[in-house]
């Protein structure tokens, strides 16, 4: 199907794959079918694109957002109950409190709607929630073909393996499919791929190696790069917008945006900034205390008192051991109120924040040992929404 080739890219294997297990419309197709693989892999993407597409009747859920098994089996009955409907808005929402009653209603919704000789397909997504419910519902969507006698079609997706599902005492096996992470060559083609009409395709390929050549070691995400390409993209077209460059002058444009990617470095995965922001940081009028420090917005979303946790981190890192002393004995007072941190929260947090990096070995008999990780003028900016001036306590400084 050429349409969908050119809407999924790079996944023509498991294209392939699924669209064998589906089959014709009245064809029965596997019980379940277990998607896994990282974030930003494709697995949503490819099995909507797929199911719209093919247009198979399907309902899709989120098992984030139904964290309860009332909430997860009253949503898939009532989105099925939706297909096809018209719009007078008179349906019913329909209550379901059992596996044993979803059954039932799904049965009789099926019927209702003339499904009953055609595939649907239930799509499970961010599955691996599912094991925090009733021990009988993974079992049950396994089988749910089996149990209500109907051509259904249960799809697992997951970051997680099949064996971390697989219960104990045994359970039907799914059709397990695995999508790999996309290689730095799958990341430029997909990337590529929506260039701006107002510019060349070549001109756009090049943009995207140079992100990828800055980006990749770092983040593997398509969506934090789709984001970042986006996000960076005018500055890449500033010289030629202006006039200073053209499109083929590659390394005038790598000396323009090569210090703007170096500062993007330092916030990737954090999105508490809007791409207008960005953009008024970028200007070169913006206010020189604005743009000292490229991440000085990230205090936005930090609790106050990790604040305190990295600004702590960032001396411990920096400063002798010596020197600890100098600075705090005489003002013991005042950093007293450490005390009042609260016990339950985790520093680990800041580490998947990427501020805060593990060194050493996790064996040692001491306890786990961090090092800060941001810069200087990071510091500094999550230092002063605190009142703190952190430079006073730099050994560096004196």
């Amino acid at each position: 199907m050429p349409h969908l080739e050119n809407m999924v890219l790079c996944r023509e294997s498991q294209v392939s794959t699924l669209q064998s297990l589906f089959g014709e419309r009245h064809h029965f197709s596997f019980p379940s079918i277990f998607i896994y693989g990282h974030t930003a892999s494709g697995k949503t993407y490819v099995t909507q694109t797929l199911l719209k597409t093919l247009e198979l009747p399907h309902v899709f859920v989120n098992c984030v957002e139904c964290f309860t098994l009332r909430l997860l089996l009253e949503q898939i009955l009532n989105k099925l109950n939706h297909l096809s409907s018209s719009e007078d808005g008179c349906s019913t929402q329909i209550t379901c409190d059992t596996l044993n009653d979803f059954v039932r209603l799904f049965k009789q919704v099926t019927k209702a709607k003339n499904l009953k000789d055609q595939t649907v397909y239930i799509v499970l997504d961010k599955a691996e929630y599912l094991r925090d419910m009733e021990v009988n519902v993974l079992p049950g969507f396994l089988r749910l073909q089996e149990l209500c006698d109907r051509n259904v079609t249960v799809i697992f997706l997951s970051e997680i393996i099949w064996e971390k599902f697989r219960p104990s005492t045994g359970c039907f096996e799914p059709f397990v499919l695995y999508f790999p992470d996309y290689s730095i060559g799958n990341l430029q083609k997909i990337l590529s791929h929506d260039h701006p009409p107002e510019y060349s395709a070549d001109f756009y390929a090049a943009y995207i190696n140079i992100l990828l050549g800055v980006f990749y070691t770092v983040c593997r995400d398509l969506k934090e790069l789709s984001h970042l390409a986006v996000l960076n993209f005018p500055k890449y077209c500033e010289p030629v917008v202006k006039g200073e460059a053209s499109e083929r002058d590659t390394r005038k444009l790598w000396r323009n945006i090569e210090p703007h990617l170096k500062k993007a470095m330092q916030t990737v995965y954090l999105r508490e900034i809007s791409s207008s922001q960005w953009e008024k940081l970028q200007k070169d009028d913006a206010d020189p205390g604005q743009m000292e420090g490229l991440s000085t917005y990230t205090h936005v979303e930090l609790p106050y008192y990790s604040k305190f946790i990295l600004i702590a981190a960032y001396l411990a890192s920096y400063n002798p051991a010596r020197t600890d002393k100098r600075f705090f004995l005489k003002h013991h007072g005042k950093i007293k109120k450490t005390n009042f941190l609260k016990k339950h929260e985790k520093i680990t947090s800041l580490v998947t924040l990427q501020l805060l990096t593990l060194v050493g070995h996790d064996d040692q008999l001491d306890g786990p040992k961090y090092k800060c990780t941001v810069s200087l003028d990071f510091i500094r900016a999550i230092a002063r929404t605190v009142n703190f001036d952190i430079i006073k306590y730099l050994y560096d400084f004196l």
